[in-house]
């Protein structure tokens, strides 16, 4: 216990320590479902547009609920915000299964479901991140943030690999038995959630100001801020350009990959494979930073997991092979996270208390707010052009704006203003 108190500080908590736990139960069921909703959109319709149209309704709330969340946030109890928010994506995910088990399912379904998940996730998202400092206090919310992405990343390792019993068992309806399980699965973390302290807890305040100008406030912050506005700029080029392009996975499975006399379990399994190997690489690169997140390697950390996922995008198309396929994917996984968790903990330890939920929305609106135009337009692209084409065109046009800000202005490396 000494050990992991200080290797993983955070784990001391006794309180983080319940909602993690339950918080990777959940997420396991979060990824059965990622990766079996793509799988069932693709067998109904055949259009990589329509995967890309699920992931716009997913994203879709975050543009218009994101920001104004964050700033609601701030003015309620962020444990109960979770409960809430947890229970009617539980709700949500059991219509779905309900649905495909009993053959009802439609893309409009898919649609609708999505939409309602998007919306509850909006506001889960940003207090969730908002409660970590509530649970372990300031000088361990580094390593809170990256228990949280190994949790993340084991579930994106386990999850997809879970569904390959339900695949050869249930061949016909296998996506519905996995909703199923993702609905319960969210029984874990609200259970514990019940059970949790906030020892750290940052007091309440009523609004007294109109939202606008509590908005601008965060705003100015971003503006005066060049190390926390440059990270947000990166993070809305992933978000139009980069992540999209991994809801094309059932594409790489079925055409890139696929051969004469394939069967549906075959391309099933592959596509389980594809999303398996990309949360090894991410889990290897969550559980690296939480064992050594020390502030000296950050720059360099944000540096090596951009040129990793970056490049990783524009190799896709080449492998004919499964296993450089799977080492490709596994490379962006990684790079995925790293970025993602450097960026967060830059973020929020840059961040006063008073401005963290507003400053947090407004990076989760440019990571994912905007995402749901760049899973259409990388589902339009794709549908139109090839996935090399795509692949090729995002991975050039994040590789030189991306990298023009880390070569001209690396201030975004580090915490200083």
């Amino acid at each position: 216990m000494n050990f992991l108190s200080r290797r993983f500080p955070a784990l001391a908590s006794r309180d983080f320590a319940i909602f993690w736990v339950g918080h990777l139960f959940s997420l396991i069921g979060t990824w059965m479902q990622n990766t079996a909703l793509p799988l069932l959109t693709y067998r109904i319709s055949g259009r990589p547009f329509d995967l890309g149209l699920i992931g716009f309704a997913t994203t879709l709330p975050m543009f218009f609920l994101a920001i104004p969340g964050g700033v609601w946030i701030e003015h309620v109890d962020k444990r109960k915000a979770v409960i809430v928010t947890q229970t009617i994506m539980m709700l949500d995910t059991f219509a779905l299964a309900y649905l495909t088990l009993s053959g009802q399912i439609q893309i409009w379904q898919i649609v609708i479901t999505s939409l309602i998940l998007g919306m509850a996730s909006a506001f889960e998202i940003t207090a969730r991140q908002s409660m970590l400092i509530e649970l372990v206090g300031r000088d361990a919310l580094p390593n809170a943030i990256a228990l949280q992405a190994t949790a993340f990343n084991i579930s994106r390792m386990v999850g997809p690999a879970m569904l390959v019993p339900f695949f050869l068992l249930f061949p016909k309806n296998s996506e519905g038995w996995a909703f199923l399980l993702n609905s319960i699965s969210f029984l874990t973390i609200v259970t514990g959630l019940f059970f949790v302290r906030t020892r750290y807890k940052i007091p309440v305040k009523p609004r007294t100001r109109p939202l606008l100008t509590e908005l601008r406030e965060g705003i100015h912050y971003i503006l005066d801020t060049p190390a926390v506005g440059l990270l947000i700029i990166i993070a809305a080029m992933l978000g139009i350009f980069g992540f999209p392009v991994v809801q094309q996975l059932p594409v790489i499975s079925k055409d890139l990959l696929g051969q004469v006399g394939d069967t549906k379990s075959v391309v099933d399994t592959r596509n389980s494979l594809l999303y398996t190997a990309q949360g090894v690489g991410a889990l290897i690169a969550a559980v690296s930073i939480a064992m050594n997140n020390s502030e000296r390697w950050r720059g360099l950390r944000l540096l090596m997991g951009e040129t990793a996922f970056i490049f990783g995008m524009m190799l896709i198309p080449l492998p004919r092979s499964l296993w450089i396929a799977l080492a490709i994917i596994a490379f962006m996984g990684w790079g995925s996270v790293t970025q993602l968790a450097t960026m967060n903990t830059l973020i929020q330890t840059k961040v006063p208390d008073s401005l963290r939920g507003r400053v947090f929305s407004i990076y989760l609106w440019a990571l994912q707010g905007i995402a749901p135009f760049g899973s259409l337009l990388i589902g339009w692209m794709t549908q139109e052009f090839g996935l090399s084409v795509t692949t090729l065109t995002c991975g050039l046009i994040s590789l030189t704006v991306i990298g023009g800000i880390q070569l001209f202005r690396p201030a975004v490396r580090g915490t200083a203003g």
